[in-house]
């Protein structure tokens, strides 16, 4: 007999219920096999245990396969032809019903940013060192500012930091009011999801979402070992936790016999699925844990190799006991001149006992450093303190990050829409659309993107709202899990959308994106270039094409170089990284990670950044050893 051995998902139930029809297969019949990890012992285990197609699954995935089909091949029409670019080849406009709400919130997001004006504030940190211990960098603490007389204080200005600076500065005596020991632990994250793996691929290995899963399909389906194909990872598209308790006992075993005991937990470590997830399936974990990774180098594909052992270090990690840290918790007081008391706080924690960090950090890339103090100071209640330095800083509250592939993703998910399946495509497709764009890492919208986003949010509030996309896709789980009729689900969204879709066909205003001239002109044929934006950023075209295809780079004028006076162009490196560099080199040689600022340094001949501000712009040098900085207020601010 035929057996079915598609996907152990909605799509692969539904292939295999096309292919039972296709090949004429009774209805009925235990056809079905499924599989989470392509092994001898699998694939056996499930041929001894055929079942029925499930046509609840069938059912989910053709309804949204209808809803997407509704979305995309109604709406992309109406874009195409209400929004003209000015092309003479008029590119083709397209929605899709999660795509188009994910570009929203990268748009939104954009527009955060744009708005954003920075807020200044100050910290105030004071170098201390407890009275009777010599004079040693090892024995000074860095205290951070933080009370007066109880209460916590925000310095918001260069005034008020200095009348605190003054009383802490003229303090005759410190002392620790408090000094709490205790002990915290850290637990380690659970094995990977289809989501988190793509998170953490993009923060710790930089690979797009495309990339990832591509990869990732390779380790699950087998790669070449000695001659061999051998499948390394279980099935990767999933949003459960879960490990089935056979392998977790074997884990616990590994890792006695190569930690040690007191790296294993008595019980086997428990992880909560979250409740809307599709719990059929374990999460992304190692097939055999004696294939180590170090046992594969050289012998598997580098990147192969780097993704493995991401999944393989997360997995055992999950499964080993929690880290120990001894942590402190510090205040101490000063008698200001003033009469209060100036409060002071200290943080310490170090590690008693490494646990699942031996093999895996959680932080990722992108956190930055705190305060904390990596070993604890030897300070008690009652010492007394004195003061040895006192730094002021001055600092400006940043917007929020754009998005990148770890953060959209990460984002879709918990707001509910699209499936672990379909995240990385997503993104795929808004980049290839020309709707989004990459500086570095980031995603960013492109003109073409917001004008997309603005028509459909007009037009198609239903489509663009989050919330709706997220009880849509709740739906579409039902008709999984409950057995809801696939044409109800459909019904409930079809009337609403149908009316919306005759009135932008019939009253929806067309948008013409007027295309900018560039004032260059075309070698091959002499017409006057425009300016166009594509998922690499902006170029000049030939407005002649398809007859003339001539195209030259653009770069954008960001400033003037402070070397030799030249626009300053904003560049991207071949790693995809934003630098900014003299429009006359190589004559000149001006190169920075910063926007700088169009003079050099006076005080110590370094480059200066620039920073928007709310009534101006702030130059601060670059140089950490000097902490020159200028205020330029416009012109209509000042008095």
């Amino acid at each position: 007999g035929v057996l079915l051995a598609t996907d152990p998902d909605r799509e692969g139930e539904a292939i295999s219920w096309h292919l039972q029809t296709v090949l004429e297969l009774p209805e009925g019949q235990k056809n079905r096999i499924t599989y989470n990890e392509i092994t001898k012992k699998a694939i056996l285990d499930a041929i001894e245990h055929p079942r029925e197609i499930d046509m609840k699954l069938v059912d989910a995935q053709q309804a949204r396969r209808v809803l997407d089909r509704l979305v995309g091949f109604k709406i992309s029409p109406i874009l195409s032809n209400k929004i003209k670019t000015g092309s003479s080849a008029q590119k083709a406009q397209s929605a899709g019903r999660v795509q188009s709400v994910a570009l929203e919130m990268i748009v939104t997001r954009e527009r955060e940013i744009r708005d954003f004006k920075p807020e200044e504030y100050w910290t105030v940190s004071a170098m201390m060192l407890k009275n009777g211990l010599p004079n040693l960098k090892k024995n000074v603490v860095k205290t951070t500012f933080n009370d007066v007389d109880g209460k916590k204080v925000k310095l918001q200005n260069k005034e008020q930091t200095d009348k605190i600076v003054a009383q802490i500065a003229s303090a005759k005596r410190f002392w620790v009011d408090s000094a709490v020991k205790s002990e915290a632990k850290g637990r380690p994250q659970p094995p990977f999801t289809t989501s988190t793996l793509q998170q953490d691929a993009s923060q710790k290995l930089n690979m797009q979402a495309t990339v990832t899963m591509r990869l990732a399909q390779q380790l699950y389906e087998g790669v070449e070992i000695g001659g061999d194909t051998v499948a390394l990872v279980t099935y990767i598209r999933t949003d459960s936790v879960r490990i089935n308790p056979e392998m977790q006992f074997a884990t616990l075993k590994y890792i006695r016999e190569n930690y040690g005991e007191a790296y294993a937990p008595k019980r086997p470590n428990v992880y909560k699925t979250k409740a809307e997830a599709q719990d059929a399936h374990e999460a992304i974990r190692p097939i055999h844990l004696d294939r180590t990774p170090e046992s594969l180098s050289g012998k598997i594909d580098k990147n192969l190799l780097r993704l493995y052992k991401l999944i393989y270090d997360r997995y055992l990690a999950s499964q080993m006991s929690d880290a120990v840290y001894d942590t402190l918790k510090v205040h101490i007081n000063g008698d200001g001149a003033d009469g209060r008391e100036y409060g002071f706080k200290l943080t310490g924690r170090t590690v008693k006992f490494d646990g699942f960090t031996v093999l895996y950090n959680q932080a990722s890339s992108g956190d930055e450093e705190d305060d904390t103090a990596k070993t604890l100071p030897k300070i008690e209640e009652g010492d007394e303190l004195s003061v040895k330095e006192v730094l002021p800083e001055q600092k400006f509250t940043k917007p929020p990050s754009r998005y990148n592939d770890a953060t959209i993703i990460k984002a879709m998910e918990e707001n509910g829409i699209g499936r672990p399946s379909t995240y990385a495509q997503i993104v795929s497709k808004l980049e290839k659309q020309a709707y989004i764009k990459r500086e570095s890492k980031a995603l960013v919208p492109t003109e073409l993107g917001e004008v997309i986003c603005d028509y459909l949010v007009l037009h198609f509030p239903q489509i663009m709202d989050l919330k709706f996309t997220a009880k849509m896709e709740g739906a579409l789980d039902r008709v999984a899990e409950d057995g809801v009729e696939w044409q109800r689900v459909i019904a409930s969204f079809y009337p609403k959308f149908h009316q919306q879709l005759m009135a932008a066909g019939r009253n929806g205003n067309k948008v013409h994106m007027e295309e900018k001239q560039s004032g260059v002109k075309c070698e091959k044929c002499g017409a006057t270039m425009v300016i166009k934006e594509g998922k690499y950023g902006k170029f000049l075209a030939c407005p002649n094409y398809p007859k003339c295809k001539n195209i030259k780079s653009l770069s954008e004028v960001v400033g003037k170089c402070p070397k030799c006076g030249k626009d300053v162009l904003k560049r991207t490196s071949h790693s995809g990284k934003t630098f900014y560099g003299c429009s006359g080199y190589p004559q000149c040689d001006f190169v920075s990670w910063e926007i700088p600022a169009p003079y050099f340094c006076p005080k110590c001949g370094g480059v200066m950044k620039v920073t928007e501000l709310k009534n101006g712009v702030k130059y601060t040098c670059v140089n950490r050893n000097c902490a020159h900085s200028e205020t330029i207020v416009k012109k209509e601010e000042q008095n």
